[in-house]
């Protein structure tokens, strides 16, 4: 399993989002959210959504309301219309590193993990981690060469910066072509010395 997992162990690794020039501007027709919590979408659907993460006024162009910043690693945002994820309704939704989740109220993540048949990374007391990769695509890359992954991980944690919630949802990756590496150079066959016969002792 591809542990690209939002939280908690990715949260604490997740970078800032990468900053875009000035005159990015959002996409009219952006993919849909359920579907892009639901790991039903891709790579390409998730970045289409950055250049919002990057407006707060474009943001609220769509219905959401940024939020006070209760974790650095993640954009959180109220929606005015809630959206429905795995079953469940939220109208609070956040954006870490490479994915993005819907915040739910369920205090223990175990039972949607169990509902969506989810591996285990982490289950203590006080963390649980469960994901699955849903899908692992070979495509184009930007370079325009292909052998490219375009994977999704659903990712159902918890996370200390909002107890009593499970975070659901979906990080996506573009990956490129394992290197091919070069056979090493064959060693040259062991030389076995061969003792040289004893003289011959005259009788």
């Amino acid at each position: 399993m591809r542990l690209r997992l939002l939280a908690p162990l990715a949260l604490s690794l997740a970078l800032p989002l990468p900053l875009a020039a000035a005159d990015d501007a959002p996409d009219p027709a952006l993919p849909d959210l359920s579907a892009l919590i639901e790991c039903r979408l891709g790579y390409g659907d998730f970045m289409a959504y950055q250049p919002v993460l990057r407006d707060p006024l474009a943001a609220v162009a769509l219905g959401w309301r940024p939020l006070p910043q209760a974790n650095p690693f993640m954009i959180e945002y109220r929606l005015n219309a809630p959206v429905t994820v795995f079953g469940h309704s939220s109208d609070h939704i956040a954006f870490a590193g490479d994915g993005v989740v819907a915040v739910l109220d369920l205090a223990d993540p175990r039972v949607l993990a169990r509902e969506l048949q989810l591996e285990t990374g982490v289950d203590t007391p006080e963390k649980a981690l469960f994901g699955r990769e849903m899908r692992a695509e070979e495509t184009t890359g930007p370079d325009g060469g292909p052998g490219w992954i375009d994977s999704a991980v659903i990712n159902v944690s918890n996370v200390d910066s909002h107890p009593g919630k499970t975070l659901a949802g979906c990080s996506y990756s573009l990956d490129p072509p394992d290197e091919v590496e070069e056979p090493a150079d064959e060693p040259a066959p062991a030389t076995v010395a061969v003792p040289s016969p004893a003289p011959a002792v005259p009788r």
